[in-house]
């Protein structure tokens, strides 16, 4: 079986990666966007942005599986087809948290096996929100200079740290859905 990264780059996934390598002897992080589904073609050599992508994923993997997980997620609509497309990946033991801007509420749920937390995203990023969770500061994590490092520390901070919420079912879960209030950022 292919790791997740071989995945990723045979099937042209990977979306404006900031970092794809080795974190460890173990493990390898990605940080950047994973595509969940391809934009459309406009010539042999020219497609349009993916249509439904993970954005601000931070990802951590030993082997074929993927210990760690997160991402946002524009609609929670979006989970079944990222879960379809990268679940042979998922480990049953794996940390997976989602931030998704238009969920009115927390909740953890099991799906086929695997466990996600889905969090509510307003204005934040993904990264600043996992600082949060992991209570890293911002400050401390600016002083460690090796992108590699920082998504092992964090990681590591992770492992340790309560990021369950109320449990709930995945039909639950979509009952939360309601509409995006995430602010844009931008000119006015």
């Amino acid at each position: 079986m292919a790791t997740p990264i071989e995945y990723i780059k045979e099937n042209n996934l990977d979306w404006q990666p900031s970092f794809n390598g080795m974190i460890n002897d173990e493990l390898h992080g990605y940080r950047g966007a994973l595509i969940v589904e391809e934009g459309k073609a406009i010539s042999p050599d020219r497609k349009l942005p993916p249509k439904i992508q993970a954005r601000q994923v931070i990802m951590v993997s030993k082997d074929d599986k993927i210990q760690f997980f997160a991402c946002e997620l524009e609609s929670f609509d979006h989970f079944k087809p990222l879960f379809e497309k990268y679940k042979e990946f998922f480990a049953t033991d794996g940390l997976n948290l989602l931030y998704v801007t238009d969920l009115d509420g927390n909740g953890t749920f099991e799906y086929e096996g695997i466990e996600f937390t889905a969090f509510m995203l307003d204005e934040s990023s993904v990264w600043n929100e996992l600082l949060e969770l992991a209570d890293l500061e911002k400050s401390d994590m600016k002083r460690i200079k090796k992108s590699e490092a920082k998504i092992e520390t964090l990681y590591e901070e992770l492992l340790d740290s309560d990021t369950k919420e109320d449990s709930k079912t995945y039909e639950e879960m979509c009952n939360l859905k309601g509409e995006s209030s995430k602010q844009l950022m931008g000119a006015v």
